[in-house]
């Protein structure tokens, strides 16, 4: 089989959509738990941190080349992942022609599964405001403040400063939350969906693999709420 028929036959682009789905939900939870260093500035942990574990932890990620290699790979697969999806959306349409007759709701699948592209599309447009507000000034223009640690050692930037800053706009702490929440209904469907596309169709395995998405998705997209919203409260600062 050619490896052009692979991106392009239905059956392909389904296996790509859920290989580079796992990988991505791989990523969120490593991105979740570098970025839930934040809440260690809480007054119930060490309210005189101000960043300090959540600076140092993004720094090793920044500084050590196997990370910055799997960055590549990272957004390979996030670009892969939208071509695919919106690829399949449209084959569906075209097969479709037009709305079945009778609109069965969700007694025929729930809503989110059968709005993934729209889904989709409001997690890209959140990813490229992401992007734009941490990575480019870390990673791309430098632009961010200093700081210090382990008397002069280690310098890196106050990415702690840079959120806290970003997240002081409450129109930006929605549309972060809009981003979140699109993000949850998206995991819902697609977490045990990519299973079932790598061939697991015993119910017993499906039924576990759906509740563990559905524990997976509620845990890291309230840690991802949290922090915009415990950063506008004041609940962790840098001060």
């Amino acid at each position: 089989m050619k490896w052009s028929y692979f991106f392009t036959s239905a059956v392909g682009r389904k296996l790509v959509m859920a290989l580079t789905g796992l990988f991505l939900i791989s990523f969120l939870l490593v991105h979740v738990g570098l970025n839930s260093c934040v809440f260690y500035d809480l007054s119930f942990f060490d309210p005189t941190d101000n960043g300090s574990m959540f600076n140092r932890a993004a720094h090793f990620m920044g500084a050590s080349l196997v990370i910055r290699i799997m960055e590549i790979g990272l957004f390979a697969g996030i670009i892969l992942h939208i071509v695919q999806g919106y690829a399949v959306e449209a084959k569906n349409r075209s097969r479709r022609g037009q709305d079945y007759a009778r609109n069965l709701g969700n007694r025929g699948s729930k809503w989110y599964s059968r709005s993934m592209a729209l889904l989709g599309t409001l997690i890209l447009l959140f990813l490229i405001m992401h992007v734009s507000h941490f990575w480019v000034p870390s990673r791309v223009t430098h632009d961010l403040a200093p700081v210090v640690y382990k008397n002069g050692a280690v310098e890196t930037h106050d990415l702690f400063l840079r959120m806290y800053e970003v997240f002081q706009n409450p129109l930006i702490v929605i549309l972060y939350l809009i981003g979140v929440i699109s993000l949850a209904f998206h995991l819902f469907h697609g977490f045990h969906s990519a299973f079932r596309t790598m061939g697991v169709h015993n119910k017993k395995y499906l039924s576990l693999l759906k509740s563990l998405g559905y524990g997976f998705t509620i845990i890291v997209c309230v840690l991802f709420a949290l922090m915009p919203i415990s950063m506008y409260l004041n609940w962790v600062s840098p001060n």
